[in-house]
């Protein structure tokens, strides 16, 4: 099945950006594996997150963006080199920026760095752009259990505990995984991570 297949709802879409909008967690497809999100800019917000997926602060979550310009509104300089590793990757890409700033502190590791994809997936895409902000994306699933596929194998226990469920690509049941994650230091080296 086609990602073009699966067409969202405008209710939908409204629905988990309000809840956004409130510091409350949603479920929600990304262009990799189910994922918990929430405001990446409430620290409170993130708090939950940690909270939920039983997780210690000290490991950062991932964020998504929508367009390079916001990516760009992260950092003082996006390096050439990270838009090469994106241009290159031939799945979702996860860069492990430093010096990142307009996250809450909960979610920057203690040398400031930050783990921020550039996400292409329709409803994470639409969802970004009226949201205006960075949004949490952390898979759905508690911290040391198998990251889910897709919707179907998420437990209850993680569908029962956020504000708003996504309704759109719940029926679909390509399996999926988690983004490859590199890191990109300040002297301009790489580490590959996942």
């Amino acid at each position: 099945m086609k990602e073009e297949q699966f067409v969202y709802a405008k209710e939908d879409l409204q629905a988990a950006l309000e809840a956004l909008q409130r510091g409350e967690l949603i479920l929600y497809p990304t262009d990799t594996i189910w994922g918990i999100g929430c405001d990446a800019t409430n620290p409170d917000a993130v708090k939950k997150v940690y909270a939920l997926k039983r997780r210690e602060d000290a490991k950062a979550l991932i964020s998504i963006v929508d367009t390079n310009a916001k990516l760009q509104g992260l950092m003082d300089e996006v390096p050439e080199l990270a838009y090469d590793l994106t241009d290159l990757a031939t799945e979702p890409l996860t860069i492990i920026y430093p010096n990142v700033r307009g996250l809450a502190p909960n979610l920057l590791a203690e040398d400031g760095s930050a783990g921020i994809r550039v996400c292409d997936e329709p409803f994470c895409r639409a969802l970004c752009q009226r949201f205006r902000k960075p949004i949490v994306s952390t898979s759905a699933n508690i911290s040391g259990e198998p990251a889910p596929r897709f919707f179907s194998e998420i437990s209850s226990e993680i569908t029962e505990a956020v504000d708003y469920v996504v309704k759109y690509r719940q029926e679909d049941n390509r399996p999926r995984s988690a983004s490859k994650i590199m890191k990109l230091n300040a002297d301009g080296t790489f580490v590959l991570i996942r």
